[in-house]
């Protein structure tokens, strides 16, 4: 059993190039997140780093890194590559369909939540009017478009790519 063989040598994950290509794949994507924020905004949005959405996903980038490094290690007709792809293809597929989505119906809903606030505050001067609780803002960058599930798929291979280079040669 690969468990018990596993505890006898440590549980070394250090040498387990697609788990590497996949995590490298994700902090690469979260850090480009915060130039792309700063060039059209001139101010740095560190908090980025920790968000859902926005461009370049993560989520592809991990999967599909994760996926070229597979095939990489086990070939094209391997098992554990039909997983990776078969994973893939539902990560990116709910970060620009449904997870988008649950993103447009947040602004709306902000929307509706804000006219609401306002229309408290004009309700103010009436008699026996209480005051009204503060809600917080539901999450609106929950999703990606399809170019960012694109781009991020395309920032994973590439990185899977390098890594899997730059692993030959140590």
């Amino acid at each position: 059993m690969y468990i018990e063989k596993g505890w006898q040598n440590g549980m070394n994950v250090l040498p387990n190039y697609p788990l590497w290509a996949a995590l490298s794949a994700i902090i690469l994507a979260q850090l480009i997140k915060i130039p792309l924020y700063y060039l059209p905004n001139r101010t740095w949005n560190f908090s980025l780093v920790l968000s859902t959405g926005g461009m370049p996903s993560s989520h592809s980038a991990a999967v599909t890194a994760l996926a070229t490094a597979v095939f990489i290690e086990h070939g094209p007709t391997s098992t554990y590559f039909a997983i990776a792809v078969v994973l893939s293809l539902i990560v990116m597929f709910d970060a620009a369909g449904i997870r988008r989505h649950a993103g447009e119906h947040a602004v709306v809903l902000n929307r509706l939540i804000d006219e609401m606030n306002q229309l408290v505050k004009e309700m103010k001067n009436w008699s026996g009017q209480t005051d009204q609780v503060r809600r917080k803002k539901l999450k609106e960058l929950l999703g990606h478009q399809p170019i960012e599930v694109l781009i991020g798929a395309v920032l994973g291979i590439g990185m899977a790519l390098l890594l899997g280079w730059v692993w030959e040669k140590i």
